[in-house]
């Protein structure tokens, strides 16, 4: 599937989330949109939650 496609079908659920449910279920569906994606990310190999932790140590 094609990243415009992906980003389609979720524009498509938040705008169904926002007219259906409100503001809040806009809200609450794209978080875990977000938390969702962070998931597969981390599955895949691709999202390293150690080095995102560790950038912050270093800015201080």
């Amino acid at each position: 599937m094609s990243r415009a496609c992906l980003g389609l079908l979720v524009g498509m659920a938040l705008g169904f989330a926002g007219w259906f449910g409100g503001f809040g279920a806009f809200l609450l569906v794209a978080a875990l949109g977000a938390v969702g994606f962070l998931a597969g990310r981390a599955i895949e190999g691709r999202l390293d939650f150690g080095d995102v932790l560790d950038l912050r140590s270093r800015r201080r």
